[in-house]
């Protein structure tokens, strides 16, 4: 049984910085893709970075520059570096992983796994 628990979220000021983790327990295999979504009260659900498993990632346009997706794989670890934070950032940020499948990894819908969440507040 596979499970995703995100911790790292917090309180922070503008311009400030957090780090999320995404710890996978339960895998047997590494997943094909592993990604950050956030969802802040009354938007949808939204990509924010995800990774490969050869290491290539990609950002939503509004995180570029600002944030980094990495992966630890002995850990089964997904982590994401949060710098220069703005209000905007704030929302529930959850964790992603597939089932090893290939698939676009761009897509929600093709994330099997799914941890709680972790909030993230910038004021």
């Amino acid at each position: 049984h596979v499970q995703l628990v995100e911790s790292g979220g917090g309180l922070v000021q503008p311009g400030g910085s957090l780090r999320l983790s995404c710890s996978a327990e339960g895998y047997r295999f590494e997943p094909y893709c592993m990604a950050w979504f956030r969802q802040a009260p009354g938007k949808e659900r939204e990509a924010v970075a995800r990774i490969d498993i050869d290491g290539g990632s990609s950002y939503a346009d509004s995180v570029k520059g600002r944030f980094t997706v990495s992966k630890d794989n002995a850990k089964y670890t997904l982590y994401l570096q949060m710098n220069s934070l703005k209000p905007e950032d704030s929302a529930m940020y959850y964790c992603a992983a597939d089932n090893g499948a290939l698939g676009d990894c761009t897509d929600q819908r093709h994330y099997t796994y799914w941890g709680q969440g972790t909030q993230v507040t910038v004021s």
